[in-house]
């Protein structure tokens, strides 16, 4: 989980150095923000923490109901987080799409190193099912 977050928020901050792009100006901003704009870090890191916390939870469940809705509670958090920071007039729609595409492809890209290691024993057995 640590190495989700961290590492994700290195990616973030390597992302808004790269793209520098400005933060909307044709509302007034309710919330005072000096970080680039592109990618959004509240989008990327909610679906990177979020999801990742769901797909863990997930699988320690026997319960395919109880595993989708840690799931789909992980998708619904995150996508309110994205849309909130829309509403806020401190991203543009693209900026937290793009966010949400990096942070998620970033969490999938932990969890399979998570199970690789798993599966070879590197951090525990696999569950016995």
């Amino acid at each position: 989980m640590l190495v989700a977050v961290f590492g994700g928020i290195a990616l973030i901050e390597l992302l808004k150095a790269a793209f520098a792009r400005p933060r909307p100006d044709f509302i007034l901003h309710t919330a005072r923000v000096f970080t680039a704009s592109f990618p959004s870090g509240h989008a990327s890191l909610s679906a990177i923490t979020y999801l990742t916390i769901g797909v863990l939870l997930a699988r320690a469940q026997s319960s395919l109901r109880i595993s989708l809705y840690f799931i789909a509670l992980a998708a619904f958090l995150t996508v309110l987080i994205g849309v909130s920071r829309i509403y806020l007039g401190v991203h543009y729609p693209t900026d937290v799409l793009g966010g949400w595409c990096i942070g998620t492809a970033w969490a999938i890209g932990c969890w399979t190193i998570a199970a690789q290691l798993q599966w070879g024993h590197g951090i525990e057995p696999a569950a016995q099912s």
